[in-house]
């Protein structure tokens, strides 16, 4: 999952899926396809309605597009939506969708691949990860993520670097809020032997884990040695959510951007994944007890 560019959560403004713009437009999205598909029109007609291609319908649909008030007012009509009520709700969805999101102060600081998977976590139900060598964003103290960011040199570290880690920080007020997700975090046991920031911090860090781990919306495993790489070759993380028109989304991340699978076959093999390494992995309580095991170690 991200590193250098993870999210955060501020105040209220992800505590559901009107807390998100990135969510808002995919629920818009669906609704205006379930509409055409139930007045039975073909997406080519849709399109000519609004002066544009079956690609932008198709975009449109699946929230990866912005959109214009006129354009929905006109597929409504298409699509026989004539009750007023109903027609102000679609288009208060509409400028909803078009509110900033609370981390468009930080989007100088991160790519613009990024800012989907903010907002998609904002208001997420679950989210499962698997790391296999850091600490997820979530659960990282303000030392080690400076330490992540600064590529090992904390103490050179300019202020874009710390307003990434800022960033980061305050992704993990969603933990808290109420309503918070439940996290289910797995990590390599390698993780609590790389020394990120030095041993001081690495200690830190491994009490800060011991801490969130007590909390009831968190579950933290570690998958040993000697099973290290079986389950999965590289991190990931799945989002899945309450929102029947939100699909569970797959996050891989890499070097110069990252991709997002939603596919009923990508969800279910990642599903598997996750069932393999629940299984590989130390449970929850024996987990606790690797990481007081590994602090003494240090």
């Amino acid at each position: 999952m991200a590193r250098d560019e993870d999210p955060g959560s501020e105040g209220g403004d992800a505590a559901g899926p009107d807390g998100s713009p990135t969510a808002r437009r995919i629920i818009l999205g669906a609704q205006l396809r379930r509409l055409r598909e139930a007045a039975e029109i073909p997406p080519a007609e849709a399109a000519y309605a609004i002066r544009g291609s079956e690609s932008k319908i198709s975009r449109m649909e699946l929230g990866k597009v912005g959109f214009k008030e006129r354009d929905v007012a006109d597929l409504l009509t298409m699509y026989g939506v004539t009750d007023a009520v109903e027609r102000a709700r679609f288009l208060q969805l509409v400028s909803q969708s078009k509110q900033p999101g609370w981390w468009n102060r930080y989007a100088d600081t991160m790519p613009h691949w990024f800012q989907d998977y903010i907002g998609l976590e904002g208001v997420a139900a679950r989210i499962q990860t698997y790391e296999l060598q850091f600490v997820p964003g979530l659960l990282q103290t303000t030392d080690y993520a400076l330490a992540i960011a600064s590529s090992g040199h904390p103490k050179l570290a300019d202020d874009e670097t710390r307003h990434r880690v800022s960033l980061r920080i305050k992704r993990q007020k969603l933990l808290a809020r109420p309503g918070a997700p439940r996290l289910w975090a797995v990590i390599d046991e390698s993780v609590l032997h790389r020394p990120i920031g030095g041993a001081a911090v690495l200690r830190a860090q491994i009490d800060h884990l011991l801490e969130m781990s007590k909390l009831p919306n968190i579950a933290l495993q570690v998958v040993p040695f000697a099973l290290s790489g079986y389950a999965a070759e590289g991190s990931f993380t799945m989002l899945r959510f309450a929102e029947p028109e939100l699909p569970d989304v797959v996050y891989l991340e890499h070097l110069s951007g990252a991709l997002y699978l939603d596919k009923l076959e990508e969800i279910e093999r990642y599903g598997r994944t996750l069932d393999r390494l629940m299984v590989d992995a130390r449970t929850p309580e024996q987990t606790r007890q690797l990481l007081l095991k590994s602090r003494a170690a240090i």
